[in-house]
C-alpha cells in the first residue's frame, strides 16, 4: 500500500543533471586555475509531502544541493524544475512567488538569527516584506506561529541573544513557515543543538510536515535522525549521488561500498551488534581534483581495475533503489 501511495504522489520538486563548479583563482593575475567541483550531476526528485534524507561526509555537496533547489546558487549546469517550472529562468515578479513556497532552516541556530531583530521582527520579517500582513493581522500570524512551534507569545519582544538553542531553532523554524511554503530544505537543523533538544526538535518537524503536508529534504550527518525522519535516503559523495533507496530498505539492503561503510559506522546501544563491515579509512578527495573513474575508488574495499578509468552509471537493481557501483553492472 506504501509504495502503491508513493507511485502516485505527485513530484514537487524534480533535478536534472545539476552540477556546481567554484572556480579557483592563482597567481599574480588572479586567473582561474581550475575548479572545485562541488556538486557534479546530481539528479532526484522530491514528491508532495516526502522527506528526503541527504547523508554524506563533510564536503560531500549536500548543502550546495540543497542551496540550489532555492536559487540561493545558481548552478554551473542544470535544471530545478518546482511545480513543473525551471526556477532558473524565472524573474523578477516571478521568482518573488515561487520564492513564498520554498523556504530553508538553517544549521547554525546562533548566526542565522539577526541579532539586533527581535523575535516579532524575525518571523513576521517575510510576511511584510511580501504584503501578506501587516499592523494588528501581522502580529497575530505571528503569534499563532510562535504557538505552532512551542512558544510563548509573551516572547515577542525578546532578541535572540535571550533564547536557549533549541529555542533559537524554533524561531528558525517559525521564520520559515510564516509563508506557508510547500518545500523546506533543513540544512542539519539539529547537528548544533544538545541530544534532548535534538529529539524535540525532530519531532517538531515531523509533526509540522504532517499537518502541513511539506515536502523536505533533511540534510544531516546522522544517519539514525535520518532513518527516523525521512521516507527516501539519498547518499552523496564527492558531489555525486552514489545511491538512492527507501530508507527503510537502504539501512536494510545498503548495495554500494560507501553507504555500507557509513552503516557500519553508525553507533549502536546493542552490545550484542558487531559490525561486519570495516568503518571507512582515510578522507574525502579533494573536490578540486577529484579521482579519476569512481571517485570512491582510493578508499574502496571492493575496488576493481575498471573502477579506476570508468565513470560507473546509474542503474535501478530493485524497485526505487538505484545505486552507482561497478558491482551490479
Amino acid at each position: 500500500m506504501l509504495a502503491l501511495q508513493r507511485r502516485i504522489m505527485k513530484s514537487l520538486l524534480k533535478v536534472q543533471s545539476l552540477k556546481k563548479y567554484f572556480p579557483v583563482y592563482g597567481g599574480l593575475l588572479s586567473r582561474v586555475i581550475g575548479h572545485v567541483k562541488a556538486v557534479d550531476d546530481v539528479s532526484f526528485e522530491i514528491k508532495e509531502g516526502e522527506i528526503l534524507g541527504m547523508v554524506g561526509e563533510s564536503g560531500c555537496g549536500k548543502t550546495t544541493v540543497g542551496r540550489m533547489t532555492l536559487r540561493l546558487l545558481e548552478p554551473t549546469a542544470g535544471k530545478v524544475f518546482f511545480e513543473d517550472t525551471d526556477i532558473f529562468t524565472l524573474k523578477g515578479k516571478e521568482m518573488a512567488m515561487i520564492r513564498r513556497k520554498m523556504q530553508i532552516i538553517f544549521q547554525d541556530p546562533y548566526s542565522s538569527l539577526n541579532p539586533r531583530f527581535t523575535v516579532e521582527r524575525i518571523i513576521g520579517e517575510a510576511l511584510s516584506v511580501h504584503g501578506i500582513a501587516h499592523g494588528n493581522d501581522l502580529r497575530k500570524k505571528i503569534e499563532r506561529l510562535m504557538e505552532k512551534v512551542g512558544l510563548s507569545k509573551r516572547y515577542l519582544n525578546r532578541f535572540p541573544h535571550e533564547f536557549s538553542g533549541g529555542q533559537r531553532q524554533r524561531i528558525g523554524i517559525a521564520r520559515a513557515l510564516a509563508l506557508n511554503p510547500k518545500y523546506i530544505v533543513c540544512d542539519e537543523p539539529v547537528s548544533a543543538l544538545d541530544v534532548s533538544i535534538q529529539a524535540q526538535i525532530i519531532n517538531l518537524l515531523q509533526s509540522l510536515q504532517k499537518e502541513e503536508n511539506l515536502s523536505l529534504m533533511f540534510i544531516s550527518h546522522d544517519l539514525n535522525v535520518v532513518k527516523h525522519l525521512s521516507q527516501r535516503t539519498a547518499v552523496m559523495y564527492l558531489g555525486k549521488i552514489v545511491e538512492m533507496a527507501p530508507t527503510e530498505l537502504l539501512n536494510t539492503k545498503a548495495a554500494h561500498p560507501y553507504t555500507q561503510a557509513l552503516l557500519a559506522s553508525k553507533p549502536s546501544l546493542d552490545p550484542t551488534d558487531r559490525k561486519r563491515t570495516q568503518p571507512l579509512q582515510g578522507d574525502v578527495p579533494s573536490p578540486l581534483n577529484p579521482p579519476s573513474g569512481c571517485h570512491f575508488h582510493p578508499r574502496c574495499p571492493k575496488v576493481e581495475a575498471r573502477c579506476k578509468t570508468e565513470i560507473p552509471r546509474q542503474i535501478e537493481i530493485e524497485n526505487g533503489h538505484t545505486v552507482s557501483c561497478h558491482l551490479y553492472v
